[in-house]
C-alpha cells in the first residue's frame, strides 16, 4: 500500500499495475491443479463447475470453441461457467465456447479469470490512493520519499570494481558493440558522431564508464579527446567539463563519490529531449526508430517482433533483457536484469566463459515437477504434511485478494 502512495501520475499507476500483474501472473503459474482450486476458493472465486452429463452434451461445442482441445482432451479437462463479464479477455480472444450468457472456460484459462478480477481490485484500490495524495503529500515528513520511491534501486550500485583501471581507452569501441545494453551504446555512437553529449548524456554515460572500470584519468582523457574533435577547445575543457569528471568521482564539491545509474532510476526520471541521447531507449524512444536502430544491429525479425511486443506492454527491463539474449544468443540470461553496469559484467561473464549461458528447463521438466507436487497433495499417507505444503505454497496469493 504504501509503495502505491507514490504513484500520483497516470502513467505511474499503469506501470505499477502492470508490475505487479506480472509479478502475480508469475507465482499463480507455479502452483499445481489442486492448490489453484484451493486458491479459487480461498479468495471466493469458487465458479459452478460443468457437470459431466453438460460437459459430455456440449463435448463437440466445447472442442471447436476452445484452441489445443481434442474431444478426448475436454473429456479429462474440467469446465466452470463463468460470467461474460469476468470472461471478455478469454470471449475477445475466441477462446471459450459461449452459452445463454456463461463462457464455459476451461481449469487452464482460468489464470485470465483470475488475473483480471485481480486487476479489477487493485485498479479501484490505485483510484481510491490517489484521492488521498493531496492530503498525505502536504505531509513533509512523507515528501523525500514520496519524491524519490518510484527511482529506488537496493542492489549493487557497482560504484567500486574489481577490474578498476583493467579497460583500455581502445578497447571502448568494441566493448560497446558486444557488451554495451543499448541505452549505453546508443550514447556512446552519438558521441562518436557529434563529438558531444549534454548533461544528461554526459552523466548517464559518464558514471556507466566510471563503473565498467574506467579511471579519473582515464575518464578525463576519453572525454577530452572526443570533445576537443567537435566545437569544444582543449582550454575550454580544461576549465568546464572536467570539473564534472572530477566531481563525479568524488573529488570536487561535497567529494560525494557517485554511482551509475539503475534501470529504474533512466526510465522513471529526466526524460530526453530533442537533441539528448540519454534515457532507456525501449521507455523513451519512438517505436518505429527503435525498430530501425535494432534492425541496424542485425536483430533477426522475430526478435524485434518479441522486443517490440515487450515494450508496448511496458516491460521496458524485460525487452532489454531479451535484447541480451539475442544478441548473445542464449535461449535465457538466468538473471533479472536491473542495472546498465550489471548487463556489461554479466557479458563479460558470457563472452569470456566466466558463466555458462542458463537454458530453459523443458516441457517435460517443468511436467514432471508439477506431478510430483500433485502427488504429494494426492497422497492419504501424509495428510498433515500435504495440508502444509498447500498453506506454504499459498502464503502471501491471498493478499492480493484483500479488499483492506
Amino acid at each position: 500500500f504504501f509503495f502505491s502512495l507514490f504513484l500520483c501520475s497516470e502513467e505511474l499507476r499503469r506501470w505499477f499495475l502492470q508490475q505487479e500483474m506480472d509479478l502475480f501472473r508469475y507465482r499463480f503459474s507455479q502452483l499445481t491443479d489442486n492448490l489453484m482450486q484451493k486458491f479459487l476458493e480461498h479468495v471466493n472465486l469458487s465458479f459452478e463447475g460443468v457437470s459431466e452429463e453438460l460437459k459430455t452434451e456440449l463435448e463437440n461445442e466445447l472442442c471447436a470453441s476452445t484452441p489445443g482441445f481434442s474431444l478426448p482432451k475436454v473429456k479429462e479437462q474440467m469446465f466452470y461457467k463463468v460470467g461474460l463479464a469476468d470472461a471478455v479477455d478469454l470471449f475477445r480472444t475466441r477462446r471459450v465456447f459461449i452459452k445463454d450468457g456463461f463462457a464455459y472456460v476451461p481449469f487452464k484459462e482460468m489464470d485470465a479469470i483470475v488475473l483480471n478480477n485481480y486487476r479489477t481490485k487493485l485498479s479501484k484500490a490505485l483510484a481510491l490512493t490517489a484521492r488521498s495524495l493531496p492530503s498525505i503529500q502536504s505531509d513533509e515528513r512523507l515528501q523525500p520519499l514520496l519524491k524519490h520511491l518510484s527511482h529506488s534501486y537496493v542492489g549493487p550500485d557497482y560504484s567500486i570494481q574489481k577490474n578498476t583501471g583493467k579497460i583500455s581507452l581502445e578497447q571502448i569501441d568494441a566493448l560497446s558493440v558486444k557488451s554495451f545494453p543499448l541505452c549505453m551504446r546508443q550514447l556512446h555512437r552519438a558521441l562518436r558522431d557529434t563529438h558531444h553529449l549534454r548533461h544528461g548524456g554526459r552523466m548517464q554515460y559518464g558514471l556507466f564508464l566510471k563503473g565498467i572500470g574506467l579511471t579519473l584519468e582515464q575518464a578525463l582523457e576519453f572525454w577530452k579527446k572526443e570533445f576537443i574533435r567537435g566545437k569544444v577547445d582543449a582550454d575550454k575543457f580544461d576549465k568546464g567539463y572536467a570539473y564534472s569528471i572530477r566531481h563525479n568521482y568524488g573529488k570536487e564539491g561535497k567529494r560525494t563519490d557517485y554511482t551509475p545509474y539503475s534501470c529504474m532510476k533512466i526510465i522513471m526520471s529526466n526524460p530526453p529531449s530533442q537533441g539528448d541521447y540519454h534515457g532507456c531507449p525501449f521507455r523513451h524512444s519512438d517505436p518505429e526508430l527503435l525498430k530501425q536502430k535494432l534492425q541496424s544491429y542485425k536483430i533477426p525479425p522475430s526478435g524485434i517482433t518479441q522486443i517490440l511486443d515487450l515494450v508496448k506492454g511496458m516491460h521496458y527491463q524485460l525487452a532489454c533483457q531479451k535484447y541480451f539474449e539475442l544478441t548473445h544468443e542464449v535461449d535465457d540470461i538466468g538473471f533479472s536484469l536491473n542495472h546498465p553496469n550489471q548487463y556489461f559484467t554479466e557479458s563479460q561473464k558470457l563472452l569470456t566463459g566466466g558463466r555458462e549461458p542458463k537454458k530453459e528447463l523443458s516441457n517435460s521438466g517443468n511436467s514432471q515437477q508439477k506431478n510430483n507436487s500433485q502427488e504429494s497433495m494426492n497422497s492419504n499417507s501424509t495428510p498433515t504434511s500435504s495440508n502444509t505444503t498447500a498453506d506454504t505454497e499459498l502464503e502471501g496469493l491471498e493478499a492480493y485478494f484483500t479488499e483492506d
